[in-house]
C-alpha cells in the first residue's frame, strides 16, 4: 500500500511538473524575442531624440539661453514620465469612454504588466508597449518649447508640460490610437504621430508665439544661431532616433519595420536636398541650418505615412516637404508672429503635409491592415485624412490658447525685461552654457 501510494506521489509530481513546464511554455509563446527586442531598442531611439531635439534646438538659440534651452527638453523626461505613469497611459490607451479619451483602469500602471495586451502589441509585453509610447509622449511638448524659446518662465513651463500633457496629448492620443477612439474608428492612419505628436505641438505652438509674444528687438536686432554644429549634431541624432519613432511603430520586427524604416530615411534624404535647393535658389546660398531642418521637415512629413508608403512614394512626400516648410518658415516674418526655432513651420506644417499625403499615397500592398489612398483608387481615405487634421488643428489650437491664458494670468509667462536680456540661462537656472 505504501508502495502504491509512492508511486501515485511520484506520478501525481511529475504530471504537476509537466502541467507547469507546459503553461509556463503556453506562457513563454504568447511573447515574441524578437519582437520584444525590436520594440525595446526603438524605444531606446526614440529617447534619444529628446536629448537631440535639446541640441538641435539649443544651437539655434543665442548663447546666453543655451543652458535654459536645452532644460526645457531634458526637463520633460522627467516631469511626463511620471504623469505618464501615474495616469496618462491609462488616459491614452486605457478602456475607452465615450470614444474620447481612456478610463483610469491602469491608473499608476495596475493591470499593466508582462503579458501581451492583444489589443495593441499581441506578441510583446504590455509594458513595453507602454514604455514606447511614453517616449512620444515625452518629446512631443518638448517640441512646442521652439515657438517661445529664450523668454519662458521655467516655473510656468513645469506647469505647462503637465496641463498640456493631460488635456491634449492623452485626449488625441486616445482619439487616433485608443481602442474605441473615434478617429480610429472614421479611419483615418497615423502610423506614428503626424497627428498626435507633429500637428499637435506645431498648432499649439502656434497658439504660444501669439500669447507669449514676441522677443526684446526681435526684428530690430539679430537673432542669429550660436552653435549650428550643435544643431547639426542634434539634427543627427534626430534622424538616427527616428527609426525607431517610425520602425518601432510596426511593434513588430518584421517587413512592416523595415519598410517604415528604409521610406523614413527616403523621404528624410530627399526633403533635405528640397530644402537646400529652394534655399539655395531663393538667398543665393546653401545653409547647413537649412539642410538640417529640412531633414527634420522630411522626417516630421513621413511619420504619419510610413507604414502605410513605398520608396517612390516617400521621395514625393520628402521633397514637397523640404520645399513646403522651408516656404512656411519664410512666412512667419509676414504674418508677425515670433516662431523662434521655426515649430509652426517645421512640425505644423511638415505634419498636416504628411497627413494628407497619407491619404494621397497609402497603399495595402504595403499595409494590408491599412487603407488605399486617393492614388490608389480610394478617396474616402483623404477625406478621413482632412477631417481628422482639422480635429487634431482645432483642439489643439483652442485648449492650448486656454491653458496658456489661464496661466498667463496665474503665474505670468514670460520672464522680466531684465532677465531676458540676461539670458535665460543666468536668469533662471543660475548657470552659464560656457566659460566666460
Amino acid at each position: 500500500m505504501k508502495r502504491l501510494l509512492s508511486i501515485l506521489f511520484a506520478a501525481l509530481t511529475l504530471l504537476s511538473i509537466a502541467g507547469f513546464a507546459f503553461a509556463e511554455g503556453v506562457a513563454a509563446a504568447k511573447i515574441d524575442t524578437g519582437d520584444t527586442a525590436w520594440v525595446l531598442i526603438s524605444t531606446a531611439l526614440v529617447m534619444l531624440m529628446t536629448p537631440g531635439l535639446a541640441l538641435f534646438y539649443g544651437g539655434m538659440v543665442r548663447r546666453k539661453n543655451v543652458l535654459g534651452t536645452i532644460m526645457q527638453s531634458f526637463i520633460a523626461l522627467g516631469v511626463v514620465t511620471i504623469i505618464w505613469v501615474l495616469y496618462g497611459y491609462s488616459l491614452s490607451f486605457g478602456p475607452d469612454v465615450g470614444h474620447i479619451i481612456g478610463n483610469l483602469d491602469w491608473i499608476g500602471l495596475k493591470g499593466v504588466g508582462l503579458d501581451p495586451n492583444p489589443d495593441y502589441a499581441a506578441t510583446i509585453p504590455h509594458q513595453a508597449f507602454m514604455i514606447f509610447q511614453m517616449m512620444f509622449a515625452v518629446i512631443t511638448p518638448a517640441l512646442i518649447t521652439g515657438a517661445f524659446a529664450e523668454r519662458f518662465k521655467f516655473s510656468t513651463y513645469l506647469v505647462f508640460l503637465v496641463v498640456w500633457v493631460t488635456f491634449v496629448y492623452f485626449p488625441l492620443a486616445h482619439w487616433v490610437w485608443g481602442v474605441g477612439g473615434w478617429i480610429r474608428n472614421l479611419g483615418a492612419l497615423d502610423f506614428a504621430g503626424g497627428l498626435v505628436v507633429h500637428i499637435s505641438s506645431g498648432v499649439s505652438a502656434l497658439a504660444a508665439a501669439i500669447v507669449v509674444g514676441k522677443r526684446k528687438g526681435y526684428g530690430k536686432e539679430a537673432m542669429m544661431p550660436h552653435n549650428v554644429t550643435m544643431t547639426l549634431l542634434g539634427a543627427g541624432l534626430l534622424w538616427f532616433g527616428w527609426f525607431g519613432f517610425n520602425g518601432g511603430s510596426a511593434v513588430a520586427s518584421g517587413a512592416l519595420a523595415a519598410s517604415a524604416f528604409v521610406v523614413t530615411h527616403i523621404a528624410t534624404a530627399a526633403a533635405a536636398l528640397s530644402w537646400t535647393f529652394a534655399e539655395w535658389k531663393h538667398r543665393g546660398k546653401p545653409t547647413a541650418l537649412g539642410a538640417a531642418s529640412g531633414a527634420v521637415a522630411g522626417l516630421v512629413a513621413i511619420t504619419p505615412a510610413s507604414g502605410f508608403v513605398g520608396p517612390m512614394s516617400s521621395i514625393v512626400i520628402g521633397l514637397v516637404a523640404g520645399a513646403l516648410c522651408y516656404w512656411a518658415v519664410n512666412l512667419k516674418t509676414k504674418l508677425g508672429y515670433d516662431d523662434s526655432l521655426d515649430a509652426v513651420g517645421v512640425h505644423g506644417v511638415g505634419g498636416t503635409w504628411g497627413a494628407i499625403a497619407t491619404g494621397l499615397f497609402a497603399s495595402k500592398a504595403i499595409n494590408a491592415a491599412g487603407s488605399d489612398g486617393l492614388f490608389f483608387g480610394n478617396p474616402s481615405l483623404l477625406i478621413n485624412q482632412l477631417i481628422s487634421i482639422g480635429a487634431a488643428w482645432v483642439y489643439s489650437f483652442v485648449v492650448t490658447l486656454f491653458i496658456l491664458k489661464v496661466l498667463d494670468v496665474m503665474m505670468g509667462l514670460r520672464v522680466d525685461e531684465e532677465s531676458e536680456l540676461a539670458g535665460l540661462d543666468h536668469a533662471q537656472h543660475g548657470e552659464s552654457g560656457y566659460m566666460l
